[in-house]
């Protein structure tokens, strides 16, 4: 037998990478909207995901705020499965950042309409923008991070050759 043939391919379950995936780019960038809010970079409050469900008073206390920083991981968590499960593939960072802009738009423009907040273009221009940016590079993390887990191909080839 050839040592060709006793070598396994190493691949990554789409399935829980894009949980961990999602996790982290929550974490991350959730925390970077709720200091974006902190520091009156951004007028829309942290729980604005949730609330459809919620009352505006209660979002806007240190438990709605606590609500809204796990509502925005849940929201990347499937917002990255989604990305994982059919754009995996895709490479660089251009796919990503339109990805981002895209749920920006679908939130922001779209949500607007079934009342999920209030219409962006009564905001303050300081809070599109700093959204605007936020959910761009919160789209490049999810997708330059698939990109480069599943279409660089020098990760597995040092693990064949070390096995």
């Amino acid at each position: 037998m050839s040592s060709s043939n006793k070598q396994k391919s190493v691949h990554t379950n789409p399935f829980y990478f894009a949980i961990e995936l999602g996790f982290f780019a929550g974490l991350i960038w959730g925390g970077a909207r709720w200091l974006m809010y902190v520091l009156h970079f951004t007028k829309v409050i942290p729980g604005f995901l949730a609330e459809p469900f919620f009352k505006h008073e209660f979002l806007m206390t240190p438990a709605g705020h606590l609500l809204g920083y796990l509502s925005f991981i849940v929201f990347s968590v499937i917002v990255s499965l989604i990305y994982v499960l059919i754009f995996r593939r895709l490479k660089g960072p251009w796919p990503g950042m339109i990805y981002g802009v895209l749920w920006w738009s679908a939130v922001f423009l779209a949500g607007s309409w079934q009342f999920l907040m209030q219409p962006p273009f009564r905001l303050p221009w300081n809070s599109v923008i700093s959204e605007f940016c936020l959910f761009l590079l919160w789209g490049l993390f999810i997708g330059y991070t698939a990109a480069i887990e599943y279409t660089d191909e020098r990760k597995r080839e040092q693990q064949t050759k070390l096995a």
